[in-house]
């Protein structure tokens, strides 16, 4: 895309529909290919209408690709609608090897470095916190206790508090005020309250991952959870862990020992494992769990930020809120970025396989071997047809959210979702929750939920996450940065407390999507050494979600 500013878009030569980078009204003249016509209908700003008609049954090419037919006559000038459009998407199969691609230039990278916490197994951590994790929901009131007990006395409860606001509501009502005089009050924003001072200097925080499994449902579930958990604790920005076991659920702390030697056969970390039923008391768990724990972050708050290369970083691609200028604004851009870690032997992971329908043909063939392609489309298959059996295929991936803001087909969401992982070949392909062990481009089976994706990647290894988002979402997680990026401008000026960095500069023609990438990876060096913090991270955005793998999209 050009930098001149323009008021519609064909995204590639072979669509046949043209998208609105601004409210178009009705009547308004286009001229495009030769060809001058009016928009029979208004077109708001993301949407989509015909360059030409397009009779029922007609395919609609969207990224040169397949992205919905005709459900009725849409005229020349025509608004796209999930009333005149209905899902469709290309078939794939096993096709040749195109693993040629253009590598980017990273000469303004070369040498640059960002201050990380270097792991025995070869990783680098971009933060250094301590876990919490019950094995299973019945701990979980034990790790609240926990929580209340720590984070505050050791300096790492986060500032912003409404107490004050809570304190001056509780004041009008005392005084006599009315219902409708208290909702209309001026309530006065308090002050933050200053953090207490951090005992451990070296760990970034004390981190509480709750959830509601481990029990009660598949033995899948439990055995996917015990890899999930395993995949933080032997994540690079974990320093270290207290696990809590009740004792008779499904997912036994042998089974999370295995997860995590498969995927550290050499596990050194401090780990502290306390299952309830073997210890007795609630006050005896809970004062050992106390005692080990600190003496855990004692060892923990050794390791200190030292220089590493970015090859060490591991990138978790997300989008969620997403919109119709996400597909030619802030994913391509992470794409561009993803080619460029690519190429300096860094590694990218793409999820969200519901939001990969359309474009399984391309994937396939850019996977590095036949045995990588098939086992993408494996998944992509097995997966599409449990949901299918549960009454909801992919086809039901877009919410109400996307629809109103132009992504009326999965297929249409789908082939702008995957441009955040560029252009490079497939190394890996991964089955939720297994972790990334090859640099470059790795496809991981998630489903499209924003936090069970993000929850995954993470567990996968991402150190950073970059999250994509058109309608804005506050979306984070406990151990790694989550950043996020504004497909258009006016949703960064509407929530500029979640929104980290907007890429509408690109839909406005003022930047390049090559410019924007490399802005985005400055960014992610700073967070990556702790220079700068992400509003997920300022926030506490800590949601952690497992996957249950039985239909999730």
């Amino acid at each position: 895309m050009s930098t001149q500013k323009e008021t519609y878009l064909r995204i590639h030569p072979h669509d046949n529909v043209l998208v609105a980078l601004q409210d178009l009204p009705q009547g308004t003249v286009i001229t495009f290919d030769g060809q001058t016509f009016t928009l029979v209908d208004k077109v708001a700003a993301k949407h989509k209408f015909a360059i030409n008609e397009l009779p029922v049954d007609k395919e609609i090419y969207m990224y040169g690709v397949l992205v919905g037919k005709a459900s009725a006559t849409i005229p020349q000038g025509g608004l796209l609608t999930t009333e005149n459009v209905h899902h469709a998407a290309e078939g794939f199969h096993l096709g040749e090897r195109k693993l040629n691609w253009h590598q980017p230039d990273t000469a303004n990278f070369e040498g640059k470095t960002f201050m990380g916490y270097h792991r025995a197994d070869g990783s680098v951590g971009t933060g250094n916190y301590w876990i919490v994790v019950p094995l299973v929901f019945c701990e979980n009131r034990n790790i609240n206790v926990l929580k209340e007990a720590l984070v505050d006395k050791l300096g790492y409860k986060k500032a912003k508090s409404y107490e004050g606001d809570v304190e001056q509501l509780m004041e009008l009502y005392q005084a006599g005020k009315s219902v409708e005089e208290i909702l209309n009050a001026d309530i006065q924003a308090t002050e933050d309250k200053p953090n207490a001072k951090r005992l451990f200097k070296n760990i970034d925080g004390i981190k509480f991952l709750s959830h509601s499994l481990g029990c009660g449902g598949t033995r899948e579930d439990s055995d996917a959870l015990c890899g999930l958990i395993a995949g933080y604790v032997t994540h690079p920005n974990v320093a270290g862990a207290t696990i809590l076991s009740l004792g008779c659920q499904h997912a036994q702390v042998s089974i999370l020992q295995n997860e995590i030697a498969k995927r550290d056969t050499n596990f050194s970390k401090p780990l502290v494992v306390l299952e309830q039923q073997k210890v007795g008391t609630e006050s005896e768990l809970l004062k050992q769990a106390l005692k080990q724990t600190f003496a855990g972050l004692v060892k923990a708050n050794e390791t200190t930020r030292q220089p590493a290369p970015l090859s060490k970083l591991c990138v978790g691609l997300e989008c969620g809120g997403s919109d119709g200028f996400s597909g030619i604004s802030a994913n391509p851009a992470l794409g561009y970025l993803s080619d460029l870690l690519v190429t300096m032997g860094g590694s990218v992971i793409l999820s969200e396989f519901p939001e990969l329908c359309g474009v399984e043909q391309e994937l396939s063939d850019r996977c590095i071997d036949v045995e990588t392609a098939n086992r993408f489309m494996h998944l992509m298959t097995t997966y599409n047809a449990r949901a299918e059996a549960d009454g909801s295929g992919f086809y039901a991936n877009p919410s109400p959210g996307n629809i109103r803001d132009g992504l009326i087909t999965d297929a249409i969401k789908s082939a702008g979702a995957a441009k955040k992982g560029g252009t490079s070949p497939v190394t890996a392909v991964l089955d939720y929750p297994e972790k990334v062990t090859k640099p470059g481009l790795n496809l991981l089976c998630t489903p499209g939920s924003d936090v069970e994706s993000t929850t995954a990647e993470v567990g996968a290894g991402a150190n950073i996450v970059l999250f994509t988002t058109g309608l804005g979402t506050p979306t984070g997680n406990p151990v790694t940065p989550v950043i996020k990026l504004s497909t258009n401008t006016a949703m960064y000026q509407r929530m500029p407390d979640i929104i980290d960095i907007n890429c509408g500069t690109i839909i406005e023609g003022t930047e390049t999507i090559q410019q924007a990438g490399e802005r985005i990876l400055d960014y992610v060096i700073k967070v990556a050494s702790g220079e700068a913090e992400p509003k997920s991270v300022k926030l506490g955005q800590d949601d952690f979600i497992p996957w249950k793998r039985g239909v999730s999209l």
